[in-house]
Formats: C-alpha cells, sequence, structure tokens
C-alpha cells in the first residue's frame, strides 16, 4: 500500500492544527529540557537510574502503545474479532508479571545497561555479539513500522505522500530523542499516555453510539462473520475453523506462552524503562504498574477495529482501497468534530512517536555500548560514547525511514510485527530461560541456541508456509507455530550443545542464575514498603486475576 485512499483525507481545520502545533511544542520543549540533565552516558542511555517506579511504569506502557497498539490492533480486531483479546489477557500481562518478579532481579541486579550486556556476563561474547547484532537489526525494523504508522495519519492529515511523511515523522522524532536520550523519551511517553487516551477513549464512545452500543456492533458482525467472530474462545478446538486460524494449544503456547514471554522480557525497547528506575523495587514494580492500564487497553484499541467493521464493510476487502490499517483513521474521518478530531490526531502521532522513540533509544543504547564499545572502539572517554550515540540515533532514525516501505507492503502491519517477533525475541528468551535457571548451560549452548531458533522460525515461516509445504490458514497461525518451533529446536540444541561442551566456573554465575546471589542484588528496603501498592508479588497476582476476569464476557 503506496498511497493512502483518497477518502480518508480528514477533514481538519485551524483548531485542529493549534492542537498539534501545541502538542508538538511541548515535546520538543522536553527533549530540551532534558538535555541539561545529560552529563554522562548513564544520564543518556538510562536516565541516571533516578525514575520512580509510576513514571517508569507508565513510560513502559507507553512504549508499546504505538504502531503495535492502535493501528495494529485496531487492524487485528477488524480482521480477526474479539479473539484480538488473546494478545493482552494471556499475551502481555502474565509475561509482564513474569519479567517483574523473576527477571527484573537479574537484569537491575547484575548493573547491565542493556539485555545483550546480561549476555555477555552469562555465556559470554559469542552470545552477546549475536543477540546485539539480532537486536539492532529488529529495533530498526520496527522503529519502522511505527514510523510507517505515523506517515499513514500525516498523510491522511495533511494529504502528503507517502515518503513525504515518513521523512517528516522521522525528523520529528530524531530531534527530541538526540537532544534528551532516554530522559527525554520517557517523560514525553509518560505525557503521549495521557493524550492517547484522550483520543481513544471519546473515538470509542462515540463510535459505540452510531453503531447501536455493544449489544448493535455484536448483532452486526454475528450476522455477518459468524457468532465466533465476537467470542475469544469459540472454535478453537483442535481441527477446528476460526477467523484466526489457531487452535488453543497454538494459542496458550506459541502466543501466551513462548511468543509473549520473549516479547516482554527480552525485548530492551521494554526492559530499558525499567532498569531506568531508581532502585530494584521499583524496577520490579515498573511492568507490573503497567500491566493493570494493559489490562484495559482493548477497551480503546480493539473495540474501535470492531467498530470501523461494521461502519465500513469493505474494510480488507480486495479492491476497496481500504485495508485493516486503516480502520482508526476511518472512525476518525467519519465521527470526530473538529477539535476533538485534533486531539485524536494528536494521539496518534504521540503513539507512533513513543513506539518508534523506545525502538530507536534502546538501538541506540545496544549498538553503542554492546557493539561499538565492546568491540570496536574499547576504553574511549565518557564523552565520546555520547557523541557516538547522538550519531547512531541519525543513522537508526535514517535505516528506520527505509524500513517503513516495508512495512507498507502489509495489509496488517501486525502480521508482520509478530512476525518479527518469531523470529527474533523467541529464540532470545530460549537463551534467557534455560541459562537463568540452569546452571550447567554452557556458552557454546547459547550461542548455538540463539542461532538455530533463529534460523528454524525463518525456515518455518518462509519455505514451510509460505511455500505451502504445511497449511496453516493465517498469517498469525503461522506465526504462533514459528514461535514454538524456533522455542523447541533452540531448546533441544541447548540441551544437547551442554551436554558435550565445558560450562563456566559456579563463581562467575553469582546473580546471573536462579540460587545464586550477587552483592549487586542488595540495598536498603524503600520507604513505606509496608504499603500494598509497593508489593511486587501482590501487584504481579491481582493483576493475572484480573486479566482472567476478562476473558469471562467473551468466552460464551
Amino acid at each position: 500500500m503506496l498511497h493512502l485512499a483518497e477518502g480518508l483525507r480528514l477533514p481538519t481545520n485551524g483548531l485542529d492544527y493549534t492542537i498539534l502545533g501545541i502538542y508538538f511544542a511541548v515535546v520538543l520543549g522536553i527533549g530540551f529540557a532534558a538535555r541539561r540533565s545529560v552529563k554522562t552516558s548513564l544520564d543518556f542511555f538510562l536516565s541516571g537510574r533516578s525514575l520512580p517506579a509510576w513514571i517508569t511504569g507508565l513510560a513502559f506502557v507507553a512504549a508499546n502503545l504505538g504502531a503495535t497498539e492502535i493501528l495494529g490492533m485496531a487492524a487485528n480486531g477488524a480482521q480477526y474479532g474479539a479473539y484480538t483479546v488473546h494478545w493482552y489477557w494471556i499475551g502481555a500481562v502474565p509475561a509482564m508479571v513474569f519479567l517483574g518478579l523473576v527477571m527484573m532481579p537479574f537484569y537491575y541486579g547484575s548493573k547491565v545497561r542493556s539485555v545483550p550486556e546480561f549476555l555477555l556476563h552469562r555465556f559470554g561474547p559469542s552470545s552477546h555479539l549475536l543477540s546485539s547484532v539480532i537486536f539492532a537489526v529488529s529495533a530498526v525494523l520496527i522503529a519502522g513500522v511505527n514510523l510507517y504508522a505515523l506517515a499513514i495519519v500525516l498523510e491522511a492529515l495533511l494529504g502528503w505522500e507517502l515518503w513525504v511523511s515518513i521523512v517528516v515523522a522521522g525528523l520529528f522524532v530524531l530531534a527530541y530523542i538526540t537532544l534528551g536520550g532516554l530522559s527525554s523519551a520517557i517523560y514525553t511517553e509518560v505525557l503521549q499516555f495521557f493524550v492517547i487516551l484522550a483520543a481513544l477513549i471519546p473515538l470509542t464512545i462515540v463510535g459505540l453510539k452510531r453503531v447501536g452500543g455493544w449489544g448493535g456492533m455484536s448483532d452486526s458482525l454475528t450476522g455477518k462473520h459468524g457468532g465466533a467472530f465476537m467470542t475469544a474462545w469459540e472454535g478453537t478446538g483442535i481441527g477446528s475453523s476460526n477467523p484466526l486460524g489457531a487452535n488453543w494449544l497454538t494459542i496458550v503456547l506459541g502466543l501466551g506462552f513462548v511468543m509473549s514471554f520473549g516479547y516482554w522480557t527480552t525485548n530492551f525497547a521494554e526492559v530499558q524503562r525499567a532498569l531506568s528506575a531508581k532502585n530494584l523495587s521499583a524496577a520490579k514494580r515498573t511492568p507490573l504498574i503497567a500491566a493493570f492500564p494493559k489490562i484495559l487497553i482493548p477497551a480503546v484499541v480493539v473495540v474501535p477495529g470492531l467498530i470501523a467493521l461494521v461502519m465500513e464493510p469493505s474494510l480488507g476487502k480486495p479492491g476497496s482501497g481500504l485495508d485493516y490499517n486503516h480502520a482508526i483513521p476511518v472512525l476518525m474521518r467519519d465521527l470526530l468534530p473538529n477539535g476533538v478530531l485534533g486531539i485524536a490526531v494528536t494521539g496518534l502521532l504521540a503513539a507512533f512517536m513513543a513506539g518508534m522513540a523506545a525502538n530507536i533509544s534502546s538501538f541506540n543504547t545496544v549498538f553503542t555500548n554492546d557493539i561499538w564499545a565492546a568491540y570496536l572502539k574499547k576504553d574511549k572517554p565518557d564523552e565520546y560514547y555520547v557523541k557516538t550515540a547522538r550519531t547512531v540515533t541519525v543513522i537508526g532514525v535514517l535505516i528506520g525511514m527505509g524500513t517503513a516501505f516495508i512495512a507498507s507492503s502489509f495489509s496488517n502491519i501486525m502480521n508482520y510485527l509478530q512476525t518479527l517477533f518469531s523470529f527474533f525475541n523467541v529464540p532470545l528468551f530460549v537463551v534467557f530461560i534455560i541459562g537463568m535457571f540452569w546452571k550447567r548451560t554452557t556458552p557454546a549452548a547459547g550461542f548455538w541456541g540463539l542461532l538455530s531458533g533463529t534460523v528454524a522460525a525463518m525456515v518455518n515461516y518462509f519455505w514451510f508456509y509460505k511455500q505451502g509445504i504445511i497449511s496453516i490458514p493465517s498469517d498469525q497461525g503461522a506465526n504462533f507455530v514459528s514461535s514454538i518451533v524456533a522455542f523447541v529446536v533452540g531448546a533441544v540444541v541447548m540441551f544437547v550443545v551442554t551436554l558435550v561442551t565445558k560450562p563456566k566456573p559456579a563463581e562467575q554465575l553469582a546473580g546471573l542464575v536462579y540460587g545464586t546471589v550477587s552483592p549487586g542484588l542488595a540495598e536498603p528496603p524503600a520507604e513505606g514498603d509496608d504499603a500494598w501498592y509497593r508489593k511486587p508479588a501482590l501487584l504481579g497476582w491481582g493483576a493475572i486475576v484480573l486479566a482472567a476476569l476478562c476473558y469471562i464476557p467473551f468466552s460464551f
């Protein structure tokens, strides 16, 4: 899709542009203000590890609330129906809880600056360099998705060509990330979180009213797409057919375990926010605090996709000029008056900038610390690495502009994103989870497990699925299978290689394997730790229970 459908040009006026201009001015102001606090590389990459849990928690959820959520999940809602809620209540919340309770003590206690750096301590240089390169590639590919989504809105807003929209959007994100580093990104993401909600909540309420409420929408979609379209689990028996093209086993194992745990526990674009927290307690609570708004996000992201399908039945149909990615712009065009439209456009732009900024800030950290400083230019002054990071940020945005055109070839960008996650995040998760819980795992096993899992996922997708050797009903179903294949192959290879190679000495594994303790984990208790909201275990189990309860209305 190289050009936006002509009918999607949004009827904006001076009031809408004024709201948009005010927001851009505030964001750039945050970038200039954050620049004054950047004195060391730790300030640039991890905000000096000084931020409170509520700030990092909101930034954690906002960093993911980009194209993945707004356009991608609305597109999923329009294409697959209520099955999309699985990406939240089974495909996000349990993994976020696991990250907070189990993995953050390893990450934060070891004082690493990135996820790949943890592999350096646990497995050695080979796994570290391979994971750094894999993450750098995936980060700019995912940044391209957010940039493409941002360009769609600019194209609808101003009528610009796609390439012009991509360049302008990329340069704006580049400005405030280069100025203030991670602090600029995080404080902007907190602002963006509230702006995004201010945009999506009115869109959902007005949309539901237009289609006759929840009952009218359900009746319309059930009549056209079948009863299973508005349920989460109906038709997911093994051998049964459903719009998602997946069964309960691939949903639970492929999405709920392998893919979601792979994304939320190893994706440095998310973990970086927790690592910037002021202490271990705050770091552990960061993903747990984020889990609660995450539970409610489907109400303002998935539901608009369903509404758009009722209002525009040609969505995603060949020859209509409208693919599933256009669900949100369609609603904005048809439902919102001027002023509110300006807030909605601002919210969308905020979401996409948050997603791109998260990936670019993590990209510059990993490339600078884990590739440039570790293997190419060692032992340089701290100021040198800050300057390098700013240069790398420019390079990352420019590459992201190129990868945005790859994303434009997919009618549903969520399909593309989930394909990338199955390639890059799942194999990394295999290496982490086995390395953290099996002391005997060797450095060679970490390298070959990561490489074999990545290759296995690509072979399954491009050869077995795309060449029709095995029959899988949908791209998302293929992604779930690829994730399972990557996990199983990576785990088996790690087990076999471990048996025939030499492990690291036990004294080198302190704080890196479950059951061992690192001095870095020791810290004085935070003031007020007796309060319920300062107890990570209570927060975690509360989030899981609430997510499970949300399934009840969609299960009958």
